[in-house]
């Protein structure tokens, strides 16, 4: 068997999420006193790069070699790794970003490991550092803030020692060395955990904010008219926003994150209006999205989110023609699927609002009305009466407009 005779222990969020009994979704172990040779030898997969990692044969379990790491240079990158058989698991555990995540348990015997008080801080439901080496790794910074996100409901703070060791970071310019692709991951990670604003809050909490998303950061602080957002403040809203799309899809929950960027360049002396934020902000949207390297599909679903929203939002007061050129503008008969992500970020947007008479969104059923009808026009007959070309094009777009007046004089 690869594991007689192996000294290994499960490590991380495996023991985190088991003491508060929650779900364990990936059980990740440390080896302790091994060698490459040794793994090999036991049939594991060798799949590290920087360290030695391996996969059991058969579970295909994660199975890392206790290791050290050692501060040699800036950034995520600058570390040097000792993964020799004399490294303990103590060590180990020591190089762990927060408390909570530098326990371990013997399975044998179901002995918990915990020599930095993680249990302590899962008791008393703080984010706190390991050791003052947290702070030589800038990527912690979207750890911590990832982890508020998916355990603030559970009345989660961080330590205000650990606040202080992440603003050092910040200080430091440490967070110009992350790669644009490590800090969309954390994001995207977040944006589906349990409260994403959390994530937000925090960031803006140590100022990290500010210098890796200064577009959302100038969310903050921004008035709207409290007649339709009684919450006021831009920032407030978005987050609310936020965690409302929180279970949609990551595209669409990306949309709804950027989607009122043009509110956050608003003219002081026009204010609380903003008139014209939609198309204001669709570069905005653009520099932020190639800035992050995000996915070319989520940043064409965010721009029109941006650029359209407010047609979805005042749907019932729309020419038909309008709303068919809605559909075109999204591409809507070539990608159905578009219409309905976007109806769903225009949802979050529209209830990210506090007050019970912003929760209900009659304007999402309306829209998918008026698009099955518009999409229900069967071309067929056009085709075979012989129209082609831009003749064919103009028929159908009538007998789409037409569709959805009728469907609008239905209701």
């Amino acid at each position: 068997m690869p594991l007689s005779g192996l000294n290994h222990y499960l490590v991380g969020g495996a023991v985190r999420d088991q003491l508060l009994a929650i779900p364990v979704k990936d059980r990740d172990y440390v080896v302790v006193g091994s060698t490459p040779k040794d793994m090999e030898q036991r049939g594991f997969i060798s799949v590290g790069d920087d360290f030695p990692v391996y996969l059991h044969p058969e579970t295909k379990q994660e199975y890392a070699l206790a290791r050290t790491e050692r501060k040699s240079g800036r950034g995520y990158h600058g570390f040097t790794v000792d993964a020799s058989p004399g490294v303990t698991l103590e060590e180990d555990l020591q190089r762990r970003d927060l408390t909570i995540n530098a326990m371990a348990i013997d399975e044998t015997n179901g002995e918990v490991i915990d020599p930095w008080g993680g249990q302590r801080d899962l008791d008393h439901r703080i984010l706190r550092h390991v050791s003052p080496a947290f702070a030589e790794d800038p990527l912690r910074v979207l750890r911590v803030a990832r982890f508020m996100a998916r355990f603030a409901h559970l009345g989660f703070t961080v330590h205000p020692e650990t606040i202080v060791l992440m603003q050092a970071l910040v200080d430091d310019n440490e967070l110009s060395e992350l790669p644009a692709e490590r800090i969309w991951q954390e994001i995207k990670k977040s944006l589906n955990e349990e409260t994403p604003s959390a994530f937000f809050w925090t960031l803006r909490e140590c100022g990290a904010l500010k210098q890796l998303l200064p577009e959302i950061d100038a969310y903050f602080g921004v008035p709207q008219t409290r007649q339709w957002h009684p919450e006021v403040d831009t920032g407030v809203h978005a987050m609310l926003a936020i965690d409302n799309a929180k279970n949609l899809r990551n595209d669409v929950a990306y949309a709804v994150m950027v989607h009122d960027l043009g509110k956050g360049i608003t003219p002081a002396h026009v204010l609380p209006s903003h008139r014209g934020h939609e198309s204001a902000g669709v570069p905005l949207v653009r520099a932020v999205s190639q800035r992050l390297k995000v996915p070319k599909s989520y940043q064409q679903l965010a721009e029109l989110v941006c650029w359209l929203h407010l047609k979805c939002h005042t749907i019932e007061e729309l020419r038909a023609k309008t709303v068919h050129k809605l559909f075109q503008d999204l591409d809507g008969y070539r990608r159905p699927e578009r219409v309905e992500q976007f109806i769903q970020a225009c949802q979050a947007d529209a209830t990210g609002r506090w007050g019970d008479k912003f929760q209900d969104y009659p304007q999402a059923d309306t829209v998918r009305r008026y698009f099955r009808a518009a999409r229900a026009v069967d071309i067929k007959p056009l085709i075979e009466a012989g129209y082609e070309g831009k003749n064919l094009g103009r028929h159908i777009r009538q007998k789409r407009i037409r569709a959805i007046e009728l469907s609008q004089t239905k209701h």
